[in-house]
């Protein structure tokens, strides 16, 4: 497992400044900490290879989630909030990131300006520095490139 995270951590390095600029957390804690996250979530790569998780669908697919548009896993039924926050531009960048997972339905009324907005994610992480730790470990699985 190691020798694969490595190799994997080496990959998004070199893969380009996406992953260089945005992620700053340690991908090694942020594994650990996102096990609270398959709950809900798994990351499955365009293989269909399982990298985390445990075949949860509650929540979408979080592979290569760092750098994506929100609200845009191919299949997967988001809130209108999500939905509408995607269509106005969010994309998944470190600081949004971590700022939405800490409080779901606050981030999603303030980005849309909207008071009745609602996240569907119920789990708040609690520190940033995990919030930031989990996007690290997100980032080393997978990164959108730029459009």
């Amino acid at each position: 497992m190691k020798t694969k995270f490595a190799l994997v951590a080496a990959a998004a390095l070199v893969a380009g400044p996406v992953f260089a600029q945005e992620a700053t957390g340690d991908a090694a804690a942020g594994e650990k900490a996102f096990r609270q996250c398959t709950t809900c979530h798994v990351v499955v790569n365009d293989a269909g290879e399982t990298l985390a998780g445990n075949k949860a669908k509650v929540g979408p697919n979080l592979y290569k989630a760092p750098g994506r548009h929100a609200g845009r896993v191919e299949d997967f039924k988001y809130s209108k909030s999500m939905s509408e926050a995607g269509e106005n531009g969010l994309i998944w960048t470190e600081e949004e990131f971590v700022k939405y997972v800490q409080d779901p339905t606050a981030y999603l009324r303030a980005y849309l300006d909207d008071d009745k907005a609602r996240g569907a994610m119920t789990h708040k992480v609690r520190k940033e520095q995990e919030a930031i730790d989990v996007y690290a470990y997100l980032a080393s699985l997978g990164v959108t490139e730029p459009e």
